[in-house]
């Protein structure tokens, strides 16, 4: 039997505002890519450094995968925004929000004397805005409002019924 959290008003108030915050910027950023014909993730993972920059470069390269990664690109963050925002299916939301900002950090990490043709003005040696995303979602992850405010609530206590 899963354990129920107890939250007080105020700590309901910041998570589901957290929520819906973080949903709204996902779900603004897949449909600016949505509704831009020409937007591609070419430059974006041509431009990766660190780690794992073949592997992004790879997808790049090839023009069926860079298909497929464009599309999951635009249709998760909408995805992961409107179920943000919404409260509904808000852990699958919020999981792959993690796995695909995590990617986004892995592909642009904030290394030091390491500059980027696309430049995005927040970087803070090591951390930037990518890795401050997933941490913030792995808090809605451990501390979830979905099932207290949110379609989560009315879909799965239907079920409960």
């Amino acid at each position: 039997m899963k354990s129920e959290i107890s939250y007080s008003k105020a700590q309901l108030v910041i998570l589901v505002s957290s929520r819906v915050l973080i949903g709204w910027y996902c779900l603004y950023e897949g449909m600016i890519k949505w509704i831009n014909p020409s937007w591609s993730a070419f430059a974006f993972l041509n431009d990766s450094q660190g780690w794992l920059a073949p592997f992004f470069h790879s997808f790049a390269a090839n023009p069926t995968s860079l298909s497929v990664v464009n599309f999951l690109n635009i249709y998760g963050l909408i995805a992961i925004g409107l179920g943000l925002i919404l409260g509904l299916f808000t852990r699958m939301a919020t999981v792959s929000g993690i796995v695909l900002i995590f990617l986004y950090f892995l592909s642009h990490p904030a290394l030091i004397n390491t500059s980027y043709m696309l430049p995005s003005g927040e970087s803070a040696m090591w951390v930037n805005k990518n890795l401050i995303f997933v941490f913030l979602l792995l808090i809605l992850l451990v501390y979830p409002t979905g099932d207290r405010i949110g379609l989560d609530r009315l879909l799965f206590n239907r079920f409960k019924n």
